[in-house]
């Protein structure tokens, strides 16, 4: 198939996600057009099969804020009609799926599918906001197919939209061949020369992920046992979590990493992931600690307790619990035969339910019916 993949390129989970399923679906043979406003944060090695289409929105004196979805709509129906493509798979509802809905006007009477993957504050946050309820709920009934990377996420649209859609859930995935246990790297010795535990957490560092919490949860840890911190990612709390791990005198001991394509190798030297959000759609970067056989302490929250067993791939903890967070934290890095059955079960359970190899064949599945009735 030809697939136009329409998501955002920075350092979030819908964007991390279309990427690599773009580059699976590539390496199976099928021509992956992304389409987006810069290359997306993981594109970062050549692969056959996988092209990417910059959308450059026109600035004009007239216009307060660039008009950016008018100049995706445009460039989604001109890749489209150049390349034929079968279908457009728009990742995060606003504003993709609404520029996608413009773009298959624009091609009349040419047929061009659009499925529509709903990836979590999409929904939860700007979606349900009342200035964006309405184009989202109708761009939403206006896709030829629905996906949510949870049965929580879909739950959550039909209550909050009241759509009559159908909404299938294909869960998020991890490649389990790159992600993958390491007894030993010299990224570790780097970062815990001493032996020392080490404790790893990744996100955009926004407000629901509460980074802060991170580095509330590691002091009650590394007052009892040492241990090292590392903080992968950027955002706007990012500043706030640094002052406070100053302000606890553990700066030296907490690792502010930035973003860093290497994932893969940071998680496979951790002995610990800590996801404390206030809320998750789903939790890739839970998996992704799982598959490399790394145990997680979570909120019980959204789509989490979908991934997850509890006390068996690690905790999920009521959220905002920081002191019952850092006594599981505690439990698991104490008892290391037991962190290692814990993390043994954890890659047991990523691969038996979320390898790419498992889901991304439910992808194509799913857009053969769409071609099929649409």
């Amino acid at each position: 198939m030809k697939i136009g993949i329409v998501c955002y390129p920075t350092y979030g989970g819908s964007g991390i996600v279309a990427t690599e399923l773009g580059k699976e679906l590539a390496a199976r043979g099928h021509e992956i057009h992304f389409i987006s406003s810069a290359p997306p944060f993981r594109l970062n090695r050549e692969s056959e099969n996988v092209n990417f289409h910059e959308v450059a929105a026109t600035t004009y004196p007239l216009f307060d804020h660039t008009p950016y979805a008018l100049a995706l709509a445009t460039k989604m129906a001109e890749i489209a009609e150049l390349h034929e493509l079968d279908l457009l798979h728009c990742h995060y509802a606003i504003p993709h799926s609404a520029s996608a809905f413009l773009a298959k006007c624009m091609l009349e009477p040419r047929r061009l599918p659009v499925v529509t993957t709903l990836h979590g504050t999409d929904i939860t946050l700007v979606g349900s906001d009342r200035s964006y309820l309405p184009i989202t709920r109708f761009s939403i009934e206006k896709s030829d197919g629905v996906t949510a990377v949870s049965n929580y996420l879909r739950e959550a649209t039909y209550k909050t939209f009241g759509v009559r859609k159908e909404i299938e859930v294909i869960y998020n995935f991890v490649n389990c061949d790159l992600y993958t246990p390491a007894a030993e790297s010299s990224l570790r010795r780097h970062y815990a020369p001493n032996g020392e535990r080490v404790l790893i957490h990744l996100s955009n560092f926004r407000p629901v992920k509460r980074p802060t919490s991170v580095v509330e949860i590691f002091n009650i840890v590394q007052a009892r046992l040492p241990a090292v911190l590392l903080m992968v990612g950027d955002g706007p709390e990012r500043s706030s979590a640094e002052w406070l791990a100053h302000k606890y005198g553990i700066d030296r001991k907490v690792q502010f990493l930035g973003k860093r394509d290497n994932i893969e190798e940071f998680m496979a030297c951790s002995d610990l992931l800590l996801l404390p959000s206030s809320n998750e759609s789903f939790g890739l970067v839970a998996l992704e600690a799982m598959a490399s056989e790394v145990p997680v302490l979570v909120s019980k929250v959204g789509g989490l307790p979908e991934v997850l067993e509890d006390g068996l791939d690690g905790f999920l903890v009521e959220p905002e619990n920081i002191e019952e967070m850092g006594r599981k934290a505690l439990e698991i890095l104490s008892d290391e035969d037991r962190r290692r059955e814990m993390g043994k079960h954890a890659r047991q359970t990523a691969r038996a339910r979320f390898c790419s190899k498992r889901i991304i064949p439910q992808y194509e599945m799913f857009y053969e019916r769409i071609l099929q009735t649409a």
